[in-house]
């Protein structure tokens, strides 16, 4: 399914982007939670929805929100790939801490083109994840399946490796990488506190308490 002809704005990319970011955790993605995400207000928020389903970039369903159809993944996947380079270029090259590219990142890609996202694409060495370990759409708009859990959902006594951590805050991202929290980091789950109490871990010869809530952005591949 391809979106019908009419002209795809720079706005209806940015939505269809945070719709595909908020469907990674949700089928549906309500009004409210676009409004919260993109501090817009819920008249631009409905108007825009109105728009990209007339031009077959999302499906609504009463009560549950809106998806993206085929035609507005398209339009979303190029958008992600942008950002995820940039938020490599700004870390790898700029030396900005991760957990300020995201923001940082949103006013970076206003200014890119085809030929420089090229450019930031070699320099960086062809990344396939940002620093936050986000799979990088591929230039032909494939998105690489991952395969990892929330650390949360597995049983303690495990080795594994960090693939993602999953939050934009930049208090949580400061902390998890002084503690050295980071995508490719190898731990030893040891112990989960019973009634949501927090995680005991280990990396390497160093012993990590985390309380549950920040435990549950970490998503982990077994070693």
């Amino acid at each position: 399914m391809t979106a019908p002809d009419r002209e795809i704005t720079e706005a209806m990319q940015r939505y269809a982007a945070e719709i595909f970011r908020l469907q990674q955790d949700c089928e549906f993605v309500s009004p409210s939670l676009l409004e919260l995400h993109l501090e817009i207000s819920p008249q631009a928020v409905s108007r825009m929805l109105r728009r990209m389903r007339d031009a077959g970039l999302v499906e609504h369903e009463p009560y549950r929100g809106v998806r993206l159809t085929q035609a507005g993944e398209q339009v979303a996947l190029p958008i992600i790939r942008r950002h995820r380079l940039a938020e490599v270029f700004l870390v790898e090259v700029m030396r900005f801490g991760w957990e300020e590219t995201h923001d940082l990142a949103d006013v970076f890609v206003n200014g890119l083109n085809a030929y420089l996202e090229e450019r930031i694409d070699e320099l960086t060495g062809h990344p396939d994840r940002c620093p936050h370990g986000e799979p990088i759409p591929t230039p032909d708009g494939t998105m690489p399946v991952l395969n990892d859990v929330c650390l949360v959902e597995l049983e303690p006594g495990c080795t594994v490796r960090i693939s993602r951590v999953r939050t934009h805050d930049v208090e949580k991202l400061r902390y998890l990488g002084e503690l050295g929290l980071r995508p490719g980091t190898e731990l030893d789950f040891v112990a989960a506190a019973p009634f949501n109490g927090p995680l005991r871990l280990c990396r390497g010869r160093r012993e990590v308490v985390l309380g549950r809530e920040l435990a549950a952005t970490l998503w982990v591949e077994p070693v």
